[in-house]
């Protein structure tokens, strides 16, 4: 009996320790936020992709399956996609440099993968299985693509090592941006989603229009700021928030907006 008690704390100080080493990187936004952000480009679906959505997912709206990227983690046959939800760049890039990155690198990440869901989901000859995979990871990862910190320093793991306290609690960077920013505000998805979906004509025309590579160019700058206005072991709380509620509403905005302009661009 002692014997057993003795493997079984062995063991679940084995699986503790292991946890300490996988990737931290690969949330964003939390669960409300990926929410935010397929009940926004919910509001933009043509009818076509409507139909062909709902072909694929049933009744599983894009609020429910958008946090499905990060459901599976629970699943180690899917631990091959973790690197899938960002992509590390370097601090100091031109618009060039992070082109030249984002073209050279051949190992899966933020950018490579949503090119290649998106040609399973426009392939004629794709499984049911493929594509409801492609398109649940797809709707999950455009909220990723609005996420500044998944377009962070590799050295940080996205901000997971920059230490700041939160309200007097301790948590990092990349938590805040995540989670807890997104639940100071005390909404749910749905009303989330309605207080801030109101792009004006203009924001409209230029989130639709801008290149994938450029919608990681955008998120890197903000990132950029983030960095230099987030100094480690920074206590943060009103003032934080009221400094980068606007940011955080316009990212998961344009998140929306442009996951939307994917799916009708795929089935439209």
């Amino acid at each position: 009996m002692i014997l057993r008690t003795l493997k079984n704390k062995l063991a679940m100080i084995s699986a503790i320790g292991l946890l300490a080493y996988l990737p931290m990187q690969a949330n964003a936004w939390g669960m409300i936020g990926h929410r935010v952000v397929g009940q926004i480009a919910d509001s933009y679906l043509n009818a076509k992709t409507r139909k062909a959505i709902q072909a694929i997912l049933g009744n599983e709206s894009l609020a429910m399956s958008a946090n499905w990227g990060d459901f599976i983690k629970s699943d180690s046959a899917y631990n091959y996609m973790y690197n899938w939800h960002f992509v590390n760049l370097p601090g100091g890039l031109d618009k060039k440099g992070i082109y030249n990155i984002l073209e050279s690198e051949q190992a899966p990440n933020l950018y490579n993968k949503i090119i290649d869901l998106t040609a399973v989901l426009k392939k004629s000859n794709s499984t049911v299985e493929e594509k409801k995979l492609a398109l649940r990871m797809l709707i999950h990862m455009a909220g990723d693509l609005s996420q500044p910190m998944h377009v962070a320093h590799k050295e940080d793991l996205g901000g997971n090592r920059v230490s700041v306290v939160w309200f007097n609690e301790k948590s990092n960077l990349h938590r805040v941006w995540d989670e807890q920013l997104i639940e100071y505000q005390q909404l749910s998805y749905t009303e989330f989603a309605k207080a801030i979906n109101h792009p004006s004509a203009v924001q409209l025309y230029n989130w639709r229009n801008t290149s994938l590579k450029d919608c990681i160019y955008e998120s890197y700058l903000v990132c950029g700021k983030i960095y230099d206005y987030t100094k480690p072991d920074s206590k943060l709380s009103y003032r934080y928030n009221f400094d980068w509620v606007e940011t955080l509403n316009q990212q998961l905005l344009k998140g929306g907006v442009r996951l939307a302009k994917m799916l009708n661009d795929i089935y439209g």
